[in-house]
């Protein structure tokens, strides 16, 4: 590198011929394991040198571990000395999930000439965008401190050392590197951090995409718990890439899959049907030939979006996203003041509401409302049945009348809260749900705002206890197919633990306290 730190990397070549042109993968996640021995082998096969490092600190690479903090420079440095090597033809193209989808962004904007192309899957937003980094209330998911644990250290440490479950609760969210018996300045740093601020801005890409160059394949799911950032990036780079060629040249795939891109064709209690996995390395292999090999495949001429509507079970393909024609339609909340629980009065329709009374539940941190999922990071739930968590007081539950026909919801989900709190910061939860004629109650997406940061993560704001609010919730994004008998269904909350961290409600800093208080929520 640079300043003269030395990253360790695996590279697979062609037995015979050459130049060839590159893959590259950077990954926290020992370049050695068997998924990169038999990707290497196979791309090898293709016509490609396949490289994969261990980034900074980690694995058998030099240099200190700081997550995403080398991702950039390092990255550039990597691809041009791929492109210098006499076994490559100077094109070069990144690959890889999650963490190693993020390191390509930050290589990407510092524009390194010899990088030609991108497949990106699952990866992140910025920071205070998704739960990975920073979470829209300002600290990561309490979940993440597993993934902590996970890459302290050259290789990866023990995961079963650890009750994740139990850990979970633990307060101040500051500490709970100690609980898990490994002290993290790493972990430390990103919850002293809750606002948006200078800190952070060396590993954000999302105000930069201007700066990238290359045609980029964009792969998520629809239960991906980072799958915000993939829509969000392809609309962007459709918009503001550094040229028009490299606008044009943008694909976006999401499946009905986990953050374990294309791993099965169910979760959970749903069988998304035989169409649901792809040929994933086939579609990669296309897309680095047309880009790295001027392969005249096709692939640049087929329709940039392709995505899976779930409860139909099928592909749709498109120019755009949203898909074109798509109606941006208002539901609205109604009951007749008591819409707690699952047996509540409240429902859900197009008709604007007239004078109805508020709905009201109090929110107790130390019982927050429970969130579907595993203890660990590895993934943030699915299309759980959430009929149970309906049944507590502190939920709100508005049900849509049965849809006559089917009818496909596919796009964008956001939600515009009228709330106000007892306390002087707490939190909103609003969720999406398909409720099936047994009753059975599918989450499709969900999102929160704290209070604090009602106006933006730079300019936290406290809240005046009793006055109402407007807040704006993005629940991220789904595409299912309503079935006749099916119905639509909204939960509001102001926890779901442990996806999100707990909202004390006192105003005190953020994941530094141990003080819990309850508060009084009005809708």
């Amino acid at each position: 590198m640079r300043d003269r730190v030395t990253l360790s990397a695996d590279l697979y070549r062609p037995v015979t011929g050459g130049p060839h042109p590159v893959i590259l993968v950077r990954t926290p996640y020992n370049k050695n394991g068997d998924g990169f021995l038999r990707a290497g082998r196979y791309f090898a096969s293709q016509g490609y040198v396949y490289v994969v490092q261990d980034v900074r600190g980690r694995g058998d690479s030099g240099g200190e571990w700081l997550p995403y903090r080398n991702e950039g420079r390092d990255g550039y440095d990597t691809i041009e000395w791929c492109a210098r090597q006499p076994w490559s033809t100077g094109k070069v193209g990144t690959l890889g999930q999650s963490y190693t989808g993020y390191d390509q962004w930050l290589a990407a904007v510092e524009r390194p000439p010899h990088l030609a192309a991108m497949i990106v899957l699952a990866t992140m937003t910025d920071p205070m965008g998704d739960v990975w980094i920073s979470g829209p209330g300002g600290l990561p998911t309490p979940t993440m401190i597993s993934w902590y644990h996970l890459t302290a250290g050259k290789v990866e440490q023990n995961m079963n050392a650890v009750d994740w479950g139990r850990l979970n609760w633990h307060i101040p969210l500051l500490t709970a590197d100690e609980a898990a018996g490994r002290p993290n300045p790493r972990w430390r740093d990103i919850i002293t951090h809750s606002r948006l601020d200078s800190w952070w801005e060396s590993i954000r890409y999302q105000n930069k995409y201007d700066k990238v160059q290359v045609p980029v394949l964009h792969v998520s799911g629809w239960y991906d718990d980072a799958q915000r950032a993939t829509p969000m990036n392809f609309i962007a780079m459709r918009r503001r890439g550094a040229t028009e060629a490299v606008r044009r040249n943008q694909k976006l795939v999401i499946g009905p899959w986990p953050h374990a891109i294309n791993s099965t064709s169910k979760l959970g209690d749903v069988d998304f049907g035989p169409t649901a996995t792809i040929d994933l390395l086939g579609l990669q292999r296309r897309w680095f030939d047309r880009w790295l090999k001027a392969s005249a495949n096709g692939i640049s001429d087929e329709p940039a979006v392709r995505v899976f509507a779930m409860g139909s079970n099928q592909w749709r393909e498109a120019p755009e996203w949203p898909l074109p024609g798509t109606a941006f339609t208002r539901y609205y909340l109604h009951s007749g003041g008591r819409a707690n629980r699952l047996t509540g009065d409240g429902t859900l329709s197009l008709e604007q509401p007239a004078t109805e009374p508020a709905d009201h539940y109090r929110y107790d941190p130390a019982n927050p409302t429970p969130f579907l999922t595993e203890p660990s990071f590895a993934q943030l739930g699915g299309p759980e049945d959430y009929r149970a968590v309906e049944e507590r007081d502190d939920v709100l539950v508005y049900t849509s009348p049965p849809f006559s026909q089917q009818t496909l919801i596919c796009g964008p989900l956001s939600a515009h809260l009228y709330a106000a709190s007892s306390a002087r910061d707490t939190d909103f939860m609003v969720k999406v749900l398909d409720v099936w004629p047994t009753g059975y109650a599918q989450r499709l997406n969900d999102g929160m705002v704290r209070a604090r940061f009602r106006g933006g993560h730079e300019r936290p704001a406290l809240i005046e206890p009793g006055r109402t609010y407007e807040y704006d919730i993005d629940a991220w994004n789904t595409c299912q197919d309503f079935l006749p008998g099916h119905r639509v269904r909204i939960e509001v909350a102001s926890s779901a633990f442990p996806k999100f961290d707990r909202n004390p409600n006192t105003g005190d800093a953020l994941g530094l306290t141990s003080r819990l208080i309850t508060a009084d929520q009005t809708i």
